[in-house]
């Protein structure tokens, strides 16, 4: 039986830590936005119906797109419902967004779809923009799986994991996107669980 929606939700399913798991993601994001980029427009791909880190951040304009609607209306968020797995297009002229996220999205991509909306992401971003990724670092794949069985995490969304990325083979797709590599930084967070990574347009 599926969890009604609340204000208090922050992914599908349910799983006891996921609060504290989408504060650390949404903590870790607004630490690689650089100030000077808030007064301008950012976009949250595959934010999930609850869109929980745009709701904690600061910017002048804020966009999402994911698979599903919103399932808490009264937003000052503009939305779109697209499916990047099949369709891999933004639908935003370029040079339209100052900073784009996709936190915790990337597993959720096959590596072709991931390339097509880094690609994408390249032409939406202005000059000086920047992307951030956070991603489970792919040994932690077992360790989530067996988190979702104990209710620790979402099992709808640790089963919907398609693939596991490792930082130099993140590097790889920023460079088929069309980033310069002295632009893309990475890092752990979580006791290394997780991945960021970042790419300047």
């Amino acid at each position: 039986m599926a969890t009604p929606p609340d204000s208090t939700q922050v992914t599908r399913g349910s799983g006891l830590l996921e609060p504290f798991l989408a504060q650390q993601r949404a903590s870790r994001a607004n630490r690689l936005i650089p100030a000077e980029l808030r007064s301008g427009r950012i976009l949250d791909i595959g934010c999930g119906s609850y869109p929980y880190f745009l709701s904690h951040t600061s910017f002048e304009e804020k966009f999402a797109i994911d698979q599903l609607p919103p399932s808490i209306g009264g937003s000052e968020i503009h939305w779109h419902t697209l499916n990047l797995n099949d369709h891999p297009e933004l639908p935003f002229n370029t040079g339209h967004m100052d900073v784009i996220t996709m936190l915790a999205v990337a597993e959720h991509l096959d590596p072709a779809s991931l390339e097509n909306l880094l690609k994408e992401s390249h032409r939406v971003l202005k000059p000086g923009g920047r992307v951030i990724i956070t991603t489970p670092s792919s040994w932690s794949d077992g360790l989530l799986r067996l988190m979702a069985r104990l209710k620790l995490v979402s099992a709808e969304e640790i089963n919907e994991h398609v693939f596991a990325y490792t930082l130099p083979l993140l590097g790889w797709y920023f460079g088929r996107g069309g980033f310069e590599m002295h632009r893309v930084r990475f890092g752990y967070f979580e006791f290394g669980l997780n991945m960021w990574a970042t790419a300047e347009r």
